[in-house]
């Protein structure tokens, strides 16, 4: 292994590695990945527990437990019997294979790797990145909460309704039960939560163990359920129920279904007859309907073999306060007195999707399995077999118990929600077999259990998501006590809780809770389905019974589920959770998991650029994508900030830009330098709010580095087609020209490449983003026309906030020979047309003897530039003298050691002193011909042609352009012949001369303005 001993602290060997491995332990609910685990600290290793739960036990009961709900025991008759059995059969269909669907997904997400407890949160959020895994976490968590409120309001209900009726604290009359029983469900629900809030608190792990016992009372239920069942087919149970004409009466108005009894031959009025008449005498005023319509008693359930199945095949829906009556039975129609009411009502308006829902909730709970993955012996084979089978079952149960209930209770008692016809049982009690109490007993342990679940589970899935620390208001929430116990989650978990309590009414907190599981299930179908269709090369799950179409059928169906439970609900989730995404990725902690999204950005980024066509856009799509090119000073940081603030007010997040820069050396060796630079120049981008990539390129000299840039950078279409940089202002003190011929150099450059130049001058006296311009102008000279570059820009800076209150005004030069006034009237309707909203001058410009002052710069400029290529040549002429010594050195040691070895026909360079004293003074002698003749040279007639140009045209800019907040600039382009490039500064240098702000502006060589729509 010699051949790897140097890269064995970055790339361990195989062994190592499976033995890492090998000693994995699934760390617990809301701490960090397994590779974070161990910190640079040393912390003390846990003792490794080995899992030890099987499919079984770890996996298909607790989904078992915690599918079957309040919602069967609560509701489930009184759904078969208002929508029908074909219409609840649909409903149950419907939600069971919107979760098999989601059982499925699920499973390919478990079984792609190891996934440690957390869940939904950690699987969602591990595929679809942070920002959707915090959304649909917290909507999961608000799910778990409101499933608590849900499950004490049954607890309630249950031991209220049924077990112990006279414990109402507040008690109806005239009417008023339905408004007393809510607050008598507020009290006793507020109580509960405080009390299983405080079990929860002092001892979860007695939670834990009474699992079983929960478990054991939904199971006997279940049992009981099927006994009664079978027990009807041969002797069906005695429950009689009492019909006015085809209305169910309260049992509790009544002693005997009859109007009259006979009693010692005698006929007596009973107190079915007080509640219609206004007295117990036989010739008593009564009610017409009563009057007109005969009692019935019949049978609650008629059992199995009845044939009640046809009558309950059909739904029966009606408003609020609607009577519950019986179809086919025979009826009077009569008018109702002011009589009390003492007739079985619509509590609530039904339809169907009102049903779908209430019974929702009955079918979550396909998580539990998932959320133990940490207890599992293998969870990658328990997780998608259990959760797989416990959906099976309880589809079958489900689905059999709509056959079940509509073939054996009558369609009235089904419609009886309380009982209230069967003497205030439990409807669903009274068909099972040995007695109604299983029912009741079972029922109320399994909520209250199912209570301090969701009371235990929420809280650690907060938790969880605050200590992955991507929401930061969350971040209180992730301590605990020293144990790990989420206290403060538990007091929220708590509070939030008790306001589903507030609301009191099972039928309404139900459709909440049913909205924020179907979004987890809705992005737990789309993470699949994401993962799949990007065939990401770590997408291997174990489990191979899954395609990406099943995924976004479930996806679909969970999205449908929740537009047809509650609309407006569906829409205040889907803004809960858009809020949180949002808040995520502004404010929220950076997070790279790997996930789905990501790999989706980067295929739709491959796409677009692919179609994406390299040749230049359309005029009217074309917008400045620039390349702005820093310096950086001696510790990298970024020399001119300002530079990136012009960018963003020009750029306003559109587009593409690019910052680039060039650090001096070889790569190898400034390697750490240029990632330092790298990070202060995305500093500095995110300080000055700067939206796009940053490249920085480490070359041999500046001048190469910067050409590699404007050369390579961008990708394929995604191009820059605009140089921005800085005017290089030291120009003049500096000795060395390389600066400003590097600048030269661009400036050919960006000519050649056709990309339009921008040259920023005096950058540092720029606005910054926080500044604001409340007046002023922003002044245009256009004096050639160059692609309408300048033009644009102005109307780009005025969209962003420090511009937006300047004005634009546009000069043009005019010369002897052209109209002014017609020039004048052209522009503006140039302007017109184009949209432009700018004030327009003409500035005649007359052609003028060449001043003194004039020729006597334009001879400074050239002496100058003279001098300089004088020290040039003399620093050249003391390299060359020492190459000589070098040279003649090295020849006299040759010359030497070959003396014996010559060959005849051999001719050596031998330097002697006269030799060496001819070859300088020829060398010397252009340079002294130069000095001498120094002062008396004459300029050239075409330099101070230019000069000229550049005088007079800064005076008139000058003059009327001296107060403007930013001057924009026709750049003249570079001299073909580069022995005039130190003059071209010169000539930029006074046109530019006495001005604020400039931007000199150089086109590409197209149109970038147009007057067409």
């Amino acid at each position: 292994m010699a051949l790897f001993e140097e890269e064995m602290d970055s790339n361990p060997m195989v062994s190592s590695l499976l033995n890492k491995l090998a000693n994995y332990t699934n760390l617990t609910q809301g701490v960090v990945e397994h590779e974070e685990a161990e910190n640079n600290e040393g912390a003390r290793k846990k003792e490794i527990k080995s899992p030890r739960m099987g499919t079984f036990i770890g996996v298909y009961l607790p989904c078992l437990q915690n599918i079957l709900g309040v919602i069967l025991f609560l509701r489930f008759t009184w759904i078969v019997g208002t929508a029908g059995i074909l219409e609840s059969f649909a409903i149950v269909f419907m939600c069971c294979s919107c979760t098999m669907l989601t059982a499925i997904s699920m499973s390919a997400i478990a079984t792609n790797g190891v996934v440690p407890a957390g869940g939904s949160y950690y699987m969602i959020s591990r595929s679809l990145g942070p920002e959707f895994g915090g959304a649909v976490g917290l909507c999961f968590y608000l799910g778990t909460t409101f499933a608590g409120s849900m499950y004490i309001l049954g607890t309630i209900e249950i031991l209220l309704t049924y077990i112990v009726p006279n414990a109402a604290i507040f008690k109806g009359e005239n009417g008023g039960e339905s408004e007393a029983m809510l607050n008598n469900m507020r009290v006793y629900g507020t109580c509960c939560i405080i009390l299983m809030a405080l079990v929860v608190y002092v001892g979860v792990k007695y939670v834990n163990k009474l699992a079983l016992v929960f478990l054991a009372c939904v199971m006997l239920s279940i049992f009981a359920i099927y006994a009664g069942v079978i027990k009807s087919a041969f002797d069906p149970p005695d429950f009689p129920v009492c019909l006015l004409g085809n209305r169910i009466l309260l049992s509790r108005n009544y002693d005997v279904c009859a109007k009259v009894v006979i009693e010692a031959n005698e006929t007596v009025t009973t107190k079915l007859w007080s509640l219609f008449c206004d007295s117990p005498s036989l010739n008593a005023s009564c009610n017409e309907y009563f009057k007109m319509n005969n009692v019935t008693e019949i049978k609650g359930i008629p059992g199995l073999a009845s044939g009640v199945i046809t009558d309950n095949l059909w739904s029966d829906y009606g408003l609020q306060g609607m009577l519950v009556e019986k179809k086919g039975q025979p009826s009077i129609s009569a008018p109702d007195s002011e009589f009390t009411s003492p007739y079985v009502s619509n509590d609530i308006a039904t339809f169907f999707t009102l049903l779908v829902g209430i019974y929702f909730p009955s079918v979550t709970g396909i998580m539990a399995g998932s959320n133990r993955s940490g207890d599992l012996k293998d969870a990658q084979k328990s997780i998608p077999v259990g959760t797989i089978m416990a959906i099976a079952t309880t589809s079958f149960i489900y689905m059999s118990c709509v056959i079940l209930f509509g073939a054996c209770i009558e369609g009235v008692v089904l419609r009886d929600k309380f009982g209230e016809a069967v003497s205030g049982n439990l409807v669903i009690g009274i068909l099972s077999w040995p007695s109604p109490w299983v029912i009741v007993i079972g029922s109320f342990f399994s909520t209250c259990g199912a209570g301090l679940q969701s009371l235990t589970g929420a809280p650690r899935l907060l938790q969880a998501i605050a200590r992955d620390g991507i929401v930061p208001f969350l971040q209180v929430f992730g301590h605990g006590k020293a144990n790990g116990e989420p206290t403060w989650a538990l007091l929220l978990t708590a509070g939030i809780c008790e306001i589903g309590i507030l609301i009191a009414s099972l039928d309404l907190v139900a459709p909440i809770l049913s909205m924020f599981f179907l979004m987890c299930y809705m992005f737990v179908n789309l993470a699949c389905a994401v993962q799949t269709l990007l065939c990401t090369p770590n997408w291997r799950p174990r489990f191979k019974f899954y395609h990406w179409t099943l995924s976004f059928l479930g996806m679909s169906l969970c999205l449908a589920l929740m537009f047809i439970c509650s609309w407006y609900y569906a829409l205040i989730a889907m803004l809960i959770a858009g809020c949180i995404y949002k808040y995520i990725e502004y404010r929220g902690a950076e997070k790279e998991w790997g996930d789905g999204i990501r790999g989706l950005s980067l295929n739709a980024a491959r796409y677009a650029l692919i179609r994406l066509e390299e040749a230049p856009p359309h005029t009217k799509n074309w917008r400045p994508q620039l390349m702005v090119l820093l310096k950086l000073d001696s510790e990298q940081n970024v020399k001119h900030a300002r530079l990136l603030s012009f960018t963003t007010q020009l750029k306003a997040g559109k587009g593409l830009t690019i910052v680039g820069s060039v650090i001096e050396g070889t790569y190898m060796a400034k390697r750490p330098e240029a990632k330092q630079s790298e990070q202060n120049v995305k500093s500095a981008m995110a300080a000055e709010k700067t939206k796009g990539f940053c490249h920085v390129v480490v070359s041999s000299n500046l001048r190469d580095g910067f050409s590699h840039l404007i050369q390579s950078a961008g990708l394929g279409g995604m191009k820059h087609n605009t140089v921005l940089m800085a005017w290089p202002n030291l120009w003049k003190q500096q000795e060395d020209p390389i600066s400003w011929r590097n600048f030269i150099e661009t400036v050919r450059e960006t000519t050649a490449a056709h990309q339009a130049l921008l040259v920023a001058k005096n950058i540092d006296s720029f606005p910054s983003n926080q500044e604001r311009f409340s007046n002023g102008t922003i002044d245009v000279w256009w004096i050639v026309h160059d692609g309408g570059l300048l033009m644009l820009l102005p109307f780009l800076l005025q969209q962003h906030k420090v511009w937006r209150k300047c004005k634009m005004r546009i000069f043009t030069v005019a010369q002897m020979v052209d109209n002014s006034i017609q020039m004048k009237k052209d522009l503006q309707m140039f302007l017109y047309h184009l949209r432009l909203n700018a004030e327009v001058e003409v500035v005649e410009m007359h052609e003028s003897d060449i001043s003194a002052f004039t020729y006597e710069k334009t001879l400074v400029m050239e002496q100058r530039s003279q001098m300089l290529k004088q020290m040039q040549l003399s620093r050249n002429e003391r390299e060359r003298e020492a190459q000589l010594i070098h040279d003649r050195n090295t020849a006299s040691h040759a010359a030497i050691s070959e003396k014996v070895d010559a060959v005849p026909d051999r001719v050596h360079m031998t330097w002697t002193k006269e030799k060496f004293t001819a070859e300088r003074n020829r060398n010397r002698e252009p340079a002294g011909i130069g000095v001498r003749d120094l002062f008396n040279m004459k300029p050239n007639q075409s330099n101070v042609r230019r000069m000229h140009t550049a005088v007079k045209l800064n005076e008139v800019v000058v003059n009327k352009s001296q107060d403007a907040h930013l001057v924009l600039l026709n750049m003249p382009g570079p001299p073909k012949n580069k022995c005039g490039d130190e003059n071209y500064m010169e000539f930029l240098e006074v046109l530019t001369e006495g001005l604020n702000r400039v931007l000199l502006v150089r086109g590409g060589g197209r149109e970038v303005i147009t007057i067409y729509s």
